[in-house]
């Protein structure tokens, strides 16, 4: 099966309200909140989308569920224990009328039900990503201090490096 690609509105700059996805499952739902958590341009949702559909694929860390790899401790900031945010992230049901909320429901549907490799835009093993923006007092993460960035495969995806970058192969 074919994933629904999100409308051309999802995909868009304007933040207009959509409406939510039909069907959803609480994967979905999971993986929506920890990508609206990251990132609120839907291209860089449907990345970071990604890197953790490949977590649950490979059970990155034991990890075999969406939840359970958003909330595995020290993973996703906004979810961390004690962190300001935390609360509201759980909290965001598909009803909410935020734009870019709606956004990442519909992108977090399309990466969890896109079949096949030519939509994959990472090998599996890219698993994890950082903000040099979000990151105090060092310009890396000391798990990517000898690692290289991976690219995306399509050309369909620019990325300010300075906004994201994503590896593969970190233990």
């Amino acid at each position: 099966m074919e994933a629904d690609a999100p409308p051309a509105s999802a995909r868009g700059k304007s933040p207009t309200l959509l409406p939510a996805p039909t069907n959803l499952d609480e994967s979905t739902v999971w993986l929506a909140r920890a990508i609206y958590s990251e990132t609120k341009l839907p291209h860089e949702q449907e990345l970071v989308a990604w890197v953790i559909r490949n977590r649950v694929e490979t059970a990155y860390r034991g990890h075999r569920t969406y939840r359970s790899v958003v909330l595995d401790p020290y993973q996703f900031s906004a979810f961390n224990p004690g962190a300001s945010k935390r609360a509201h992230y759980l909290r965001l049901r598909p009803e909410a009328p935020l734009p870019q909320w709606r956004q990442a429901l519909w992108v977090a549907r399309y990466v969890r039900h896109a079949e096949g490799a030519a939509y994959r835009p990472f090998p599996v093993e890219t698993r994890h990503f950082y903000s040099e923006r979000s990151m105090r007092g060092r310009a890396v993460p000391y798990w990517a201090e000898r690692s290289g960035v991976v690219a995306p495969e399509h050309d369909q995806y620019a990325i300010d490096e300075r906004r994201f970058r994503f590896f593969k192969q970190i233990s």
